[in-house]
């Protein structure tokens, strides 16, 4: 029961290409990348002490060395070597990579696309595309209104042709939760105007109603969308759920914790929304069994995806992998030996969590 099969990484990033410092590369360890206080280091965190327990073994050094070896080695090794080591060691099959900008650390351009994380993992990669960076490149390149407008809608059907879900980074936050309905035509074109005309060259897509009309535009392209929620509740997005409801298009909430019972909450709720599991779990460390117990009280089975939600960090990918497969196997565990659960249940529920829900959602071969 204890053994899952190899993973399906329903939404991650690519890793970085250069060599990092101890500094640089304990900034990776937090989610909003800022320095560690003075005095303090991220290895001393959930995350930091799963490195340290998983990783180092995969690089010839006994699990809990200290963060200056464990750095020196990968230096020895080198980031190419380093990075095979540690993602053919994960168990991943195969990546679903968001190729948006990944936050404030580092550009794209810094970062491993789908095909350099595919090869070097020795697994299948497909592309996720972030609605706002698109959305942007459109502006940029379009020269009226009913120019943007047009050639928005025809870059995000373009996309779906190839994609195998978007990503929004903006819409909980963008006023999605407060009017979850579809703009109409002449307000699309009023809030089109009024931005591109205040817009600097390159700047992000912050208007209400361009963003929401941007999702409907993708909710209507016929690939699942993926909302990040990250430490907001997500219940204000029942409105936007309620609303999608008719149009077939999955909606997959990221990032939830630690408003997760919120997310496995609309997840049993909806019959097209569903929940991940990501960092919830992989940032909770040894408390993830706790977590993940909790999502599996309210959520029915199969609307749970894994995912890393890893990004610049091989070890993010391990991490994940090695805690979520650990704390799956604690409580499934725990239910068979209770008697609660038979063991080919406990088998074919560890199966769905772990890939098959995703192969389902996201209509991988």
């Amino acid at each position: 029961m204890t053994d899952t099969p190899r993973l399906v990484d329903q939404y991650c990033h690519g890793v970085l290409r250069t060599e990092l410092g101890l500094g640089t590369f304990e900034r990776h360890l937090a989610p909003a990348g800022a320095p560690p206080a003075a005095g303090t280091t991220f290895f001393d965190t959930q995350t930091g002490f799963a490195v340290r327990r998983w990783c180092p073994p995969l690089l010839g050094l006994e699990p809990h060395c200290p963060p200056a070896h464990y750095l020196a080695r990968r230096r020895e090794l080198g980031v190419l070597e380093t990075g095979r080591r540690l993602l053919r060691a994960s168990g991943i099959a195969t990546y679903l990579v968001d190729t948006g900008p990944p936050g404030d650390l580092t550009g794209p351009g810094d970062l491993t696309g789908p095909g350099e994380l595919a090869a070097a993992g020795e697994a299948a990669a497909h592309e996720i595309v972030r609605l706002e960076p698109l959305a942007q490149q459109v502006a940029d390149t379009s020269g009226t209104v009913d120019a943007f407008l047009a050639n928005l809608a025809d870059a995000v059907h373009g996309a779906a042709a190839s994609a195998v879900a978007f990503s929004s980074a903006a819409g909980l936050r963008g006023g999605l939760a407060a009017v979850p309905e579809p703009p109409g035509p002449g307000e699309v074109r009023g809030a089109a105007g009024r931005w591109l005309a205040r817009r600097p060259a390159g700047g992000p897509v912050d208007d209400p109603v361009l963003l929401r009309h941007l999702l409907w535009v993708a909710a209507g392209a016929g690939r699942p969308l993926q909302l990040h929620v990250g430490d907001r509740d997500p219940g204000p997005l029942a409105g936007f759920a309620a609303a999608t409801g008719g149009l077939g298009t999955d909606l997959v909430l990221l990032h939830a914790y630690p408003h997760h019972r919120q997310a496995a909450r609309l997840a049993a709720h909806f019959p097209h929304v569903h929940a991940d599991l990501g960092p919830v779990v992989a940032r909770t460390g040894a408390r993830a069994a706790a977590v993940l117990a909790e999502f599996l009280e309210l959520a029915p089975f199969g609307k749970l995806l894994f995912s890393s939600g890893a990004r610049a960090l091989p070890e993010l990918h391990v991490v994940a992998a090695s805690v979520f497969r650990g704390a799956l196997a604690r409580v499934l565990g725990e239910w068979v030996g209770d008697g609660a659960w038979s063991r080919t249940d406990a088998r074919r529920v560890a199966g769905m969590i772990a890939a098959g829900n995703a192969r389902r959602v996201y209509r991988l071969e």
